[in-house]
């Protein structure tokens, strides 16, 4: 089978480690894993760190509108919008997914009522996944939260379209430390490059189509009458 050409896509990996540049990150380690295949492949890809920015909270596309002094999100959102593929990466802490992938989400979520030209929600058409490390338990439940959130606002997520690494349980070594032997793990090489493939894989289905069709899906479309094949049932 010959391989697919993957070069037209751009994905970009936003890591949401708690650790400012240029510390060193173990969650971005596993993440170059990825964004190595994908380069390989002859992909752009990019990378943002994102505590290295001053994102404001909020729900709100540019929370300086909303009395923030700061916010670098509007930025940060074009270079995220502009990729075909979303990865996001996160340590585990407490069992959970980083503040910093907390915050992400929700300023991805303040786009997710914006529509795209063809009246569907802005995010149809891009593909979403993650990259979770830690040495404690909580790689499922933090891949779950993340994939449920970007597919909520409209992304695409393929199959198994996680994957992580966690060390003994405790205050044990890391994915970038050398006694841990992690970048020999089989499991976690495995996952990782066929998350990666699952991932472009989908990407390149939807951007050779134009994206989702807009029958029954356009918001705009909706709002003005269209109703497709709904109908109330009749209940006896």
């Amino acid at each position: 089978m010959s391989a697919p050409d993957f070069s037209r896509l751009k994905a970009v990996y936003v890591n949401c480690t708690l650790k400012p540049s240029p510390t060193k990150s173990h969650t971005e380690g596993l993440m170059r894993v990825s964004s190595n295949i994908m380069k390989n492949e002859g992909v752009d890809v990019e990378f943002i760190r994102l505590v290295d920015h001053d994102v404001a909270p909020g729900v709100q596309p540019d929370m300086t509108e909303h009395g923030a002094e700061k916010d670098e999100w509007p930025a940060l959102f074009e270079r995220i919008f502009a990729a075909d593929i979303l990865v996001i990466g996160t340590p585990i802490w407490l069992g959970e997914k980083s503040s910093i992938a907390t915050r992400l989400v929700e300023r991805i979520y303040a786009q997710s009522g914006q529509r795209n030209d063809k009246g569907q929600y802005l995010f149809y058409g891009k593909v979403g996944g993650c990259i979770i490390t830690g040495n404690e338990d909580g790689v499922k439940h933090c891949a779950m939260g993340l994939l449920y959130s970007l597919q909520h606002v409209g992304y695409s997520i393929p199959p198994q379209a996680d994957c992580g690494w966690i060390g003994e349980v405790g205050p044990g070594p890391s994915y970038l430390d050398e006694e841990s032997n992690a970048q020999e793990n089989d499991f976690t090489n495995r996952n990782t490059t066929f998350m990666t493939y699952n991932l472009l894989h989908l990407a390149n289905m939807l951007k050779q189509q134009g994206g989702y069709p807009a029958y029954g899906n356009s918001k705009e479309d909706w709002d003005e009458g269209s109703r497709w094949g709904f109908s109330n049932p009749e209940y006896r």
